[in-house]
This record gives structure tokens, C-alpha cells and sequence, in this order.
């Protein structure tokens, strides 16, 4: 839910699209920064949202909370990060965020180089819309897994996951794009 201060905020975004992810519970929008290089994420993240651990082979994010409060995974530890604060996530670090508060959280992300981040969040947000991802982030049928194998092959320079059942980088490289494809 957003509350009515956040509201505006919303609407000052208007001609951006948002895109909302029912199941990591958050808004975002997308602008390319001047240089052509990197992209402006902006994120309202519901109470009980947030992303799962991953790694961003070469990507660097810059988080800065504007409301709420959210949590920031660098690593291994978790740190909570208020308005005007943030995280640093430099490229190859295992992160997260979440949003543990009563109320939405409204953050920017920075990140360097844009690489196919804003590709990859509309279409996960996409399966995530038409009902084919759990609360966890997991695929509903054998058909959303084989469609989020090849989302994670497609990106797989980009973002690599490191969910705990996750086989190591160069397995998932190679099983996901062979499920994806349909071969076993």
C-alpha cells in the first residue's frame, strides 16, 4: 500500500512507467542516466518485500533510502539503512535487500554499467504478474521453471542467483541453458 505522502512521489513519476512485481512486492522505474552507461532504479518496496541473494557478475548498485527503512545483505551481513542513507553493493558481492518495516520503502539504485538490468526485472516481473512465480521467488509448473531457466540463461552475464538449493555458477550455466532449450 502506499501511503498519501508517497503518493506524489509516484505521481511526480508518472511519465515513467512503473512496474510492479506482486511477488517481491515492490514498484519500479527506469531511467538511463545522461551518460548512457548506467541506469536509475527507482523502488517502493512494500513491507515484507524485497529481492533474494544475488550476485551481479560486473554490475555495481548504489542504494540510497529516501523513506522507510529497508535492509541492505552485503555479503554475509545485514545492515538497515533509514532515509538519506544507503548501501554500496560493488560488482561480484552476494546482496539483497528487503523491507522488514510496517511501511512501504521508497529507495534509488544506481547501477553501473546499466548491462540488461532493467530487461531483466520487467521480465521477471512479467511471470511474477502472470501468476508463475511463489512468494519465494520459486516457479509454479514445469513450464514457468523451463521460462525462468532461460530468463537466468539470457542474463546470465548479469545477474547469476544464489538461492541456498543453487548448483555452482558453471552448472547453473550449463543446466539452465539446456532445460531452457528443452534438452536434459
Amino acid at each position: 500500500m502506499i501511503r498519501l505522502d508517497q503518493e506524489a512521489d509516484v505521481e511526480r513519476h508518472a511519465e515513467q512507467r512503473l512496474i510492479e512485481d506482486p511477488v517481491l512486492r515492490q514498484r519500479l522505474a527506469f531511467q538511463p542516466a545522461g551518460d548512457g552507461k548506467s541506469v536509475k532504479v527507482e523502488m517502493w518496496v512494500d513491507p515484507g518485500g524485497g529481492v533474494p541473494p544475488h550476485i551481479h557478475p560486473a554490475l555495481e548498485e548504489r542504494f540510497e533510502v529516501v523513506s522507510g527503512r529497508m535492509e541492505f545483505l552485503a555479503g554475509r551481513k545485514w545492515t538497515s539503512a533509514g532515509p538519506g542513507e544507503g548501501a554500496t553493493v560493488p560488482a561480484g558481492l552476494r546482496h539483497a535487500y528487503r523491507n522488514r518495516g510496517d511501511e512501504p520503502a521508497h529507495a534509488i539504485c544506481h547501477a553501473t554499467p546499466a548491462s540488461s538490468l532493467q530487461e531483466f526485472l520487467e521480465d521477471a516481473a512479467a511471470m511474477a504478474r502472470a501468476g508463475k512465480m511463489t512468494r519465494h521467488g520459486f516457479p509454479t509448473s514445469l513450464s514457468a521453471l523451463r521460462e525462468a531457466l532461460a530468463l537466468l540463461a539470457r542474463h546470465q552475464d548479469m545477474v547469476v542467483m544464489t538461492y541456498p538449493l543453487m548448483p555452482p555458477l558453471p552448472v547453473q550455466r550449463l543446466l539452465f541453458s539446456r532445460i531452457a532449450e528443452g534438452r536434459s
